[in-house]
């Protein structure tokens, strides 16, 4: 019996797994599930991208094509200027072709969207307002009825009255005044709304003192008789905007219309100053303003301001 048993221990023979070899399978089939998860990954995050882009490409193209469609070469603005012009062409009080050629050049190299500031409505105000087709224009005028009328007939005009206080026949008293608060109420940098001096206008829509304006024309209020308004107020509050700017473009460009004039010409000599004109040529002076330190006190570089 002995025997048998060797010999059936002899022919039998034990296989051991070992916990190895079980290791190994499982961390194969691990490595090709991870790298399958990869792969699968990655494919998705390409398409999702693929279609963000294409998808992004399209609403460009779509945006292009409607801001193009919404913007039509001519506007109703234009349209209605081009009317009323056609209507008008024999009104004696319009500007010049070079006048309006050099305040339309300045406002066509503004950068948009510009700021346009007029003082007085004339027979050029829908011309104004449609040459700064993509800016804001405002029109200040002495009369509230036929400011009313004009934003009455012609909704986009944007237009506000103001009353003048002074007279032609003060010219001389009024800059003397100016002279002497210079370093006072009549500074050439400060907020005119809270200013009492007798040349500034202070009784504007607050947002406009708050506004960088980079162009001005002064075509009002009415000047050609002893006690009309002249333009002083309009020209030293012109002064005062360019210089007190915060932001924006440093420069201003300012125009004065009916430069011939004694008013315009002495106002403008001295809140504007010589040494910033740049063309004076048929009825039309401009100037270009820069922004000036909050401490200046005084209006141009050649003058002495009195204390």
């Amino acid at each position: 019996m002995k025997n048998n048993i060797n010999n059936t221990n002899n022919n039998t023979k034990l296989i051991l797994l070992h916990p190895y070899i079980q290791k190994q399978g499982s961390s194969n089939r691990l490595w090709l599930l991870a790298c399958f998860s990869l792969i699968t990954v990655a494919f998705l995050l390409t398409l999702i991208y693929t279609r963000e882009s294409t998808s992004t490409h399209t609403s460009t193209t779509v945006t292009s094509y409607a801001a193009v469609a919404t913007n039509p070469p001519l506007s109703k603005t234009v349209i209605k200027a081009l009317v009323h012009y056609a209507s008008n062409s024999n009104n004696t009080d319009r500007m010049s072709y070079t006048d309006i050629k050099q305040i339309s050049d300045v406002l066509r190299q503004c950068n948009s969207p510009c700021n346009f500031l007029v003082f007085g409505l004339t027979p050029e105000t829908l011309l104004w307002k449609a040459l700064n087709h993509n800016g804001r224009t405002v029109f200040i005028d002495e009369n509230r009825y036929y400011a009313a009328y004009m934003e009455e007939k012609f909704p986009e005009i944007e237009a506000y009255d103001v009353q003048y206080t002074t007279k032609i026949s003060e010219l001389n008293e009024l800059l003397g005044t100016v002279r002497e608060q210079v370093h006072n109420e009549c500074r050439p940098v400060q907020n005119l709304l809270f200013s009492d001096c007798k040349l500034g206008l202070n009784d504007l829509p607050n947002q406009l003192y708050e506004l960088e304006w980079d162009v001005i024309l002064v075509d009002g209020p009415r000047g050609y008789w002893p006690e009309g308004p002249g333009r002083m107020a309009a020209v030293f509050t012109a002064g005062v905007l360019a210089r007190s700017k915060k932001g924006g473009n440093h420069k201003t460009h300012v125009f004065v219309h009916d430069f011939n004039r004694e008013v315009e010409k002495v106002s403008s000599d001295e809140f504007l100053c010589k040494e910033n004109l740049v063309k004076s040529k048929d009825l039309l002076g401009h100037f270009v303003l820069g922004k000036m330190d909050a401490n200046s006190v005084q209006f141009c570089r050649n003058h002495t301001s009195s204390s």
